[in-house]
């Protein structure tokens, strides 16, 4: 039986650990705007499953950039911070990512 593994104690591995799983950075991205439903929120994830969206929303909510309200899902002050990342890597990809398609 394999060892189940090793948890980083290093804040980055943790964050790149859950930001790096599918659907984690397009939940955030779609939460950019301000808070969405269930419902709403896995139509603009172009239909993920539910239990996807779930266990993503959990590990967001564990990582604390996420949280439920009365309105639906939104960022927290550390998940608005990191839209504002979010937002530079989607400038930095229109300027590189762009020229190198038109290439």
């Amino acid at each position: 039986m394999k060892p189940p593994p090793r948890r980083s104690r290093r804040p980055i591995m943790r964050a790149l650990d859950v930001l790096g799983r599918r659907w984690a950075l397009r939940v955030l991205w779609e939460l950019r705007d301000g808070p969405r439903t269930f419902r709403a929120l896995r139509e603009a994830c172009d239909d993920v499953s539910p239990s996807s969206l779930n266990q993503r929303l959990a590990e967001l909510r564990g990582l604390g950039v996420v949280e439920p309200g009365d309105t639906g899902y939104g960022l927290t002050p550390a998940g608005v911070r990191l839209g504002r990342i979010l937002l530079e890597l989607s400038r930095w990809a229109e300027d590189t990512v762009r020229d190198r398609a038109a290439k």
